[in-house]
């Protein structure tokens, strides 16, 4: 499934809106070898602490995240990136809004 067209340019930080008081999620593509998803969260909003069985990797597009990977916070801001391993606790906090680029690729 994929949700933006092929062969387009497209500003990744604008296709997706911020939502007060909620995380939002928009999914640029998905199949069975993975999926690429945008999300922006409110202040306030988190994903909480669990595992994923591949590997995973964040860049955020803007404002700034705090990842919490193995209990070891990372704060990132726009432009940078950090891969959260496989079947290593990691959680998401928006101490301020913020949006980010998920890629999961299934190995």
């Amino acid at each position: 499934m994929t949700t933006f067209n092929t062969s387009e340019v497209y500003t990744l930080r604008d296709s997706v809106d911020y939502s007060n008081g909620a995380t939002v999620s928009k999914i640029v593509s998905k199949n069975t070898a993975g999926n690429i998803t945008l999300f922006a969260f409110d202040k306030g909003q988190s994903l909480s602490k669990h595992t994923a069985p591949f590997d995973a990797f964040i860049q955020i597009l803007d404002g700034e995240a705090k990842i919490i990977i193995d209990d070891k916070a990372h704060d990132l801001s726009e432009g940078e990136g950090i891969i959260m391993p496989a079947n290593i606790s990691h959680a998401v906090e928006a101490s301020e809004r913020f949006k980010m680029l998920l890629v999961m690729i299934k190995g």
